[in-house]
Parts: C-alpha cells; structure tokens; sequence
C-alpha cells in the first residue's frame, strides 16, 4: 500500500510543483520515496545545506510566482531554514517548508532534546513565517497542505511551514479514505486579486494628470503580481520618471528614456537626484523601506503621494499618502492606466531627466573605461553585461554586489531577471540561489556577483552546481575583506577591526577551490584578461567561478564616496549616536490647474 509520503508528493505535483530543494533525513525520508515515483512531474534537488534549500526555493519562487518548497528533518535541520524564511517573509515571497517532527505521542519529549533532536518547532517557525502548523492526523493532512498552499500565496504572499510528524509520515495512505483535492487557484501567487474603488482610481487619475513632474517607483510587489508588463504599458503614457527598487529592478526596461535606474543609497546617481525633485510620487508595489526611501527622506513632505499596494498596512505605516490604492498590483495599475487615457506630455521633465541621466551615463562611462590594478567592479559589470542573453538570469548576494548589478548592468526587457536578496539582505544568496533558478530555468545561463566574503558562506554548495552540471557563471569580486564593514569602521571608528579575511601568507583561492569541486576555475588581476575569461566561462558547458581581485576600497555607495572624498583626520558621529525616529508626514494634494 502506498504511505502518506506518497499522498504528500501527490498533492505538491498536482499543485504544480515540479521541483523541491532539500536534505532528507529518517523522518522525511517517505516524502523522497514518493517523489521517486512521480519523477515525470515532480524531482528532488538535494542540497548540502538546509539553509540553502530555502534559498534555492526562494529563487524558484520568484521567478515562477508559484511557491517554493523546501524540505528538511526535524531539530538540527529545521533550525536552519530562517534565514531563508526571513528573506523570503520581508521580500513576499511565496514559500512552503515541510519540516519532519518527532512521533506524535513523544511531543512530551521534546524539550532539552530528551527525543533525539526535539525542540518546540511550532513556536520556532512561527517567528520566522506567516505561519506554522502541526499536522494533528492523516486525515487532517490534504487539508493542511491546501491551507499552505493558500496562506503561502494570498495577498501578501510569504513562507509557511508544514510540520509532519514522523508517524503520519510513515502510515499507510488508504487512498479510499483519505482523498486528495486541490484548489488551484493557489498554484500561483496572488491567489486572489483585488481592485481599488473606481473613485479613488478617478481621484489618483486626475492627480497624476495635475502632477508637473510626477515619478513612478516601482518595487518588489511589481513582480509579485506578474505586472511587468502593466507597468511598462502605463510608465509610457505616465509622462514622467520611472526608477525601482532593486527587488523592483526589471519593472521596466531600463534602456527607455524615462527610466533612470534604482532608487537605493548604492543604487543609480540618477534616480537619486531626480527623484528629490518630484512633485509626485507614485509607490507601486514598494513598502517605502528604508533604502528605497533614502534613510525615510522620501517621500519630501511637499511631495504629494500614491500609494498601490496589496496590503492595507502599506498605505501609511511611514506616511499618509494623499491617494491610497488598495488593491492588486497588476489590477490597480490596469484600472489607472485606463483612468489616465491618453499620453500626458511633460516635455520640461522629459528634458530634465534626460539631462541629469546624461550626466550619469558619462561618470559611469569613465568608470568602466577604468584600468588600474587592481580592478575597479563597474568595468567586470560591463563586460558581464555585454555577453548577458536576453532570458539569462543574474543573481545577487547581498551588499556591495547589489550595488554593482543594479548600477551597470541594465534591464533591457520587463519582467524579473534579477535576484537580490533584500528581505533580509544576508551574505550567501547567491550560489543558492542560482541552483534554484539553474533548475527553474535550464535553458538561460544564471550568473551570480558576490563578495568574496558573501561568497565564503556557501563555497560547498559549488558541488552541487557541478553535481547538476547547471549553466552558472559565479563572479567573485574579491577584495580580501568584508567591504561594507571595513569602510564603516573606517569613517565611524577610524579603527578597523574583524574586517579582513585574508593575511599576507593566507589568501583564499576561490577558483583553485572551485576547480577542486569540479567546477571550472578561472582566476583574473588585470582588466584586459576579464573579457577572455568571461568568455571562456559562458562558453563552458557547466558551472564556472570566475574570481576577479578589486578595487579594496571601491564602493558603490554615493555617501561613502563622498566622505572618502572629503576625507576627515577624526572619525564622524557614529550613526548610532545620531539616529532618530523619522517624523511621521502627511502628503499634501496638487493644486488645481
């Protein structure tokens, strides 16, 4: 007779889940048996470490709109997916963790691990998740595993957790009694969509038609209700700026003459100087985070405000806008872009954007022409982006890398190619990430950019990549160091401590070790070698590791460019010292015309 393993692998297929990134263990090992069976429409990808898997799903996610599931065993595996919950929960990515428990009947057993690795896993994921539950029996299952399959893709999407325990997990499935049935509109995330009342469409219509110099900033939540394309269609009868965040990053193609780039403090000159001068702003999808919003600067109090998002705590959590739309982002956007009509023409801002673009695309280009040794980062950028596809996919760690990617390698088409893990914005993204989205997508090539000390997290999951002979070109951009800490501790503290991750006689090699793990190795010094080797890794039929040595000192944050300009004998305030609760704004309305 078949077991609950097999009703478990049954139910994620006709969900359409076709791929789960995990580490089995005793107590999962009959959802792994009954995925054996089903390998014409759901396959296991096994990872080497269970933070990795939620990684590896979080990228399938994203790139699919369906959820990702990951798989671990109870205690020493469990206690290592909120990394990737956490990102996964702040980003609104739509994830299912099947998570392995000790037998019902030692739930007593648990504490202090009395049971072999027990621990309160309730509570736990609770914590990290939109929320957890605790399979009570056979029958109730088919109904958890819809419920998952519901919260993790309703409005606004995130990761739960499915606890089985071991003696569910291994019973005998009596298909007679315990039937399966789907609900397939939780296939894909938004699992229902909404839409803001046909008064405040009008309302924000006509303000966005009174608006002189309007901007439209698009975040993470463009991609989460595959609106892409919507946005595109509405940014070119919207007659202003157009920037995203770096999760919005591909809302719009970047090579149009409205787009300036992503707004972030390690994001495009651009959008950062335009967008202070904005009349209104339009928040599509973005919860106005502290990096979108420049440290909470923005939006100004004389700028007036549109907000659209899914999720009413959105429309005023850091100010109150002058027209909130609540509803689906794809919806919304359809509404308004009916609502505006015809092509509102601006050309004074047109004009004023193509300047101040102007003038960023010439420091960029001098950026890129670079040839000192060691290497400036935006010259690697270029030449990545130059031999990119039109479906490749780029992932980010987190940090300087983010910074790198979103300033010089540009979207040419909507839709999401890149990955930032910026939910949590934790190093070791990136060589996860790039298996899930390597085994999402088989047919681009996947290239990642991280540190060398983002990079250091998950070196072991290289053999994986290998394992799957996946399409993966890994940068590391090396610099001996955590980047973003040595510069911090340098203005802040004129003391850097804990910073380095090499010595004079110790250097680690990432692409020797690459090589060891069966992995192409590429290493690069000089700027006139990283065309050759990028071109022998996109060509290399499998994973590659191409390490480049840059630039300790290079950054792409425009505050801490400046302060190395200026230069100071003495550290500068601490930031802790300085913080301070934002004032809470009220956005004002346009005057009529």
């Amino acid at each position: 007779m078949a077991h609950i393993g097999d009703l478990v692998a049954e139910m994620l297929a006709q969900y359409g889940t076709d791929l789960v990134f995990g580490m089995p263990g005793g107590q999962t090992t009959a959802l792994h048996d009954g995925i054996s069976r089903r390998t014409d429409r759901i396959r296991h990808i096994l990872m080497r470490d269970e933070r990795n898997a939620a990684y590896a799903a979080d990228a399938y996610a994203r790139l699919t709109g369906k959820p990702g599931v990951c798989d671990v065993t109870v205690g020493p595996g469990a206690n290592l997916l909120p990394a990737g919950f956490l990102e996964a929960l702040n980003a609104s990515i739509p994830m299912i963790g099947i998570v392995g428990e000790l037998p019902l009947d030692w739930q007593s057993l648990k504490e202090k691990g009395i049971a072999s690795q027990g621990f309160d896993q309730l509570t736990f994921f609770k914590s990290c998740s939109k929320d957890a539950w605790l399979v009570p029996s056979v029958t109730a299952l088919p109904e958890m595993i819809r419920t998952a399959y519901r919260v993790a893709t309703a409005p606004r999407p995130g990761p739960v957790a499915l606890i089985i325990p071991h003696d569910i997990f291994d019973a005998e499935w009596d298909e007679d009694l315990v039937k399966i049935v789907i609900d397939d509109r939780a296939r894909k995330a938004p699992f229902v969509r909404s839409n803001a009342p046909s008064a405040d469409i009008a309302r924000a219509a006509a303000l966005i038609r009174r608006a002189k110099r309007p901007a439209l900033v698009c975040g993470g939540g463009v991609h989460g209700s595959d609106a892409a394309a919507e946005a595109s269609a509405f940014a070119r009868k919207f007659g202003g700026l157009v920037v995203t965040s770096l999760s919005g990053k591909g809302s719009v193609a970047e090579t149009e003459p409205y787009a300036a780039g992503v707004l972030n403090p390690l994001g495009s000159w651009s959008a950062i100087e335009l967008i202070q001068e904005a009349d209104l702003v339009v928040w599509c999808g973005s919860k106005v985070s502290q990096n979108t919003g420049m440290n909470w600067t923005l939006p100004t109090p004389e700028q007036a405000t549109i907000t659209i998002d899914c999720d009413p705590m959105e429309h005023g959590r850091t100010f109150r806008p002058t027209v909130p739309l609540l509803g689906d982002v794809r919806e919304v956007i359809t509404a308004l872009d009916t609502a505006l009509g015809d092509l509102v023409d601006r050309p004074e801002w047109m004009a004023r954007i193509a300047e101040v673009k102007a003038e960023g695309e010439a420091a960029k280009a001098a950026e890129v022409a670079s040839k000192e040794i060691p290497i400036q980062p935006p010259v690697i950028m270029h030449e990545i982006a130059k031999r990119l596809g039109e479906d490749d996919i780029v992932v980010s760690d987190a940090s300087f890398s983010a910074g790198w990617i979103s300033g010089y390698i540009p979207a040419r088409k909507p839709g999401r190619q890149f990955l930032f893990a910026r939910g949590q914005g934790g190093l070791g993204y990136s060589v996860p990430g790039a298996i899930g989205a390597a085994a999402t997508r088989p047919d681009a090539r996947i290239v990642t950019v991280a540190g060398d000390g983002a990079f250091s997290y998950t070196v072991g999951e290289l053999a994986t990549q290998a394992q799957f002979n996946q399409k993966i070109v890994n940068v590391v951009i090396n610099n001996g160091r955590l980047g973003w800490i040595q510069l911090w501790q340098e203005i802040f503290f004129k003391n850097v401590q804990s910073a380095l991750l090499e010595t004079q006689s110790v250097k680690p090699g990432f692409a020797g070790a690459a090589s060891a793990l069966g992995l192409k190795g590429i290493y690069v010094e000089k700027p006139d070698e990283i065309g050759a080797a990028l071109d022998e890794a996109f060509a290399h039929d499998g994973p590659s590791v191409v390490e480049v040595r840059i630039d300790d000192r290079a950054t792409p944050i425009h505050s801490f460019k400046r302060r190395m300009r200026e230069g100071a004998d003495a550290p500068r305030a601490r930031p802790g010292t300085v913080y301070k609760l934002r004032d809470y704004k009220i956005s004002p309305d346009l005057p009529e015309t």
